[in-house]
């Protein structure tokens, strides 16, 4: 061998030595940037479900004597801040950044939840839900683009899902602790653990990096270089996670626009209605599912345990349905989680054992709820990162609407005394219209999606 053809392998090994090198620092970047993303992501879940777990005790609440209906509307007031965050997180993430974003939105729904607990009467009180919601609306678009940009893209899908088990893990969270804390300190303490995230703000600060993206953008090419070189990445290695494609698009259409060019108008609007639908499903049950189960004869801790199998089967879902759909892609899975969700939360009308309403509330959670969190990542993969922030964003946003709907939907049929059948049959028809609406969505361009 001469020294021409030794000189070249040593530069093949050093080369892939260099390859290897930053495909685990990139490793480890990705781990880092997910975990602290997902902390944030159960902070917020926490927050949003906390309220279908006091709600039984709420209504007993002597002092505040709140009718169903009135129930109901409390509980969608953090959801109008959420849509109202959701719109407008595009546009303030634009100003200060992704990873600014997300601190102001942890600091804000955290001290809401402490004044929620301080508050006087049922009128503060949901002033302080509404609050917190600007700041919880801030969160899942963000922190979803965050990870989107810092992980490969064959293992987005997983990576998302497991990001998005925060939600229904929050709401685990509290199932478990509201039966050993309520009955002894009320409801208000739940309320109190919810400023506990605050402490996640200076590990959120010192550790979480800027966007690499979002600086170029900003032709801030010098601070994203000395991010990359922090990590030990090369900036052109992130850069290279979104595609020759994306970048194309990028430059022919930006931001709003191009989320209702002739290519992007069918799919933006069909996102729109599954999340509206999904989402109403989500915050209808979470809302309302005690109480519903307490109608129809189960106790208090009983209904707790209902609602922590709800949510614990979708955190499960989420996972096993990302995974799914890095080899099958999103629409397929989606669509198959969303048809088992329509059946069981339908069949929850009929009298059955009581192992089989545990099955059924857990086929339950990771058909109706699972979707409408992957439906994040689908809409994060359709669209091009520099309109994803905008377009989950949207979505997200429209979405709410529904989020909004359900609590109050759910209030007006205990109020108006109907079977508590007729919620599980409303949910159930969601279940089967967010369906019909996602094989509506076009097929992606860019392939299996």
């Amino acid at each position: 061998m001469n020294s021409k053809n030794t000189q070249l392998l040593a530069q093949e090994h050093q080369n892939e030595g260099v390859l290897q090198q930053n495909n685990a620092n990139m490793k480890s970047l990705t781990m880092l940037v997910v975990t602290i993303c997902w902390l944030s992501i159960i902070a917020e879940g926490y927050d949003l479900s906390v309220y279908g777990v006091v709600l039984p005790s709420l209504l007993q609440y002597a002092e505040w004597s709140l009718t169903p209906v009135q129930a109901g509307l409390i509980g969608s007031y953090s959801l109008v801040g959420l849509l109202l965050g959701n719109v407008i997180v595009g546009t303030v993430t634009d100003i200060i950044g992704r990873k600014a974003t997300i601190v102001f939105s942890v600091i804000l729904f955290s001290v809401t939840m402490g004044l929620c607990a301080l508050a006087p009467s049922p009128f503060w009180f949901g002033l302080f839900r509404f609050i917190g919601g600007l700041g919880l609306g801030g969160i899942v678009p963000t922190a979803t683009a965050m990870t989107m940009e810092y992980t490969p893209p064959k293992q987005r899908s997983l990576t998302n899902a497991i990001l998005l088990t925060g939600y229904p893990l929050g709401g685990v969270l509290g199932a478990i602790i509201a039966p050993q804390l309520i009955p002894v300190y009320g409801w208000k303490v739940m309320f109190y653990i919810g400023v506990i995230p605050l402490l996640l703000v200076p590990f959120i600060i010192k550790f979480l990096p800027k966007s690499i993206i979002f600086l170029l953008s900003r032709n801030k090419t010098e601070e994203a270089e000395r991010i990359a070189s922090h990590f030990r990445i090369p900036v052109n290695l992130v850069m290279g996670f979104e595609g020759q494609k994306n970048s194309k698009e990028t430059n022919s259409a930006g931001g709003l626009k191009a989320l209702f060019t002739r290519g992007n108008i069918r799919a933006t609007i069909f996102f729109w209605i599954t999340l509206f639908l999904g989402l109403l499903m989500i915050y209808g049950l979470n809302t309302w599912l005690p109480e519903i189960m307490q109608k129809a004869g189960y106790s208090f801790d009983s209904s707790m345990a209902f609602f922590l199998t709800l949510n614990l089967s979708a955190a499960i879902g989420v996972v096993l349905g990302g995974a799914a759909a890095d080899r099958r892609g999103y629409k397929r899975i989606i669509v198959i989680y969303y048809f088992f969700g329509a059946v069981s939360i339908a069949l929850l009308s009929i009298k059955a054992s009581l192992l089989l309403v545990y099955v059924l509330i857990a086929i339950a959670g990771a058909g109706a709820i699972s979707p409408s969190l992957m439906m994040t990542g689908y809409v994060s993969k359709y669209f091009p990162s520099a309109n994803r922030a905008t377009a989950l964003g949207l979505a997200m946003g429209v979405g709410r609407l529904g989020a909004i709907i359900g609590p109050i939907i759910g209030g007006y049929m205990i109020a108006l005394q109907l079977p508590y059948i007729w919620s599980f049959y409303v949910f159930a028809i969601c279940g089967l219209l967010a369906l019909l609406a996602t094989l509506l969505i076009p097929k992606h361009s860019g392939g299996k999606v």
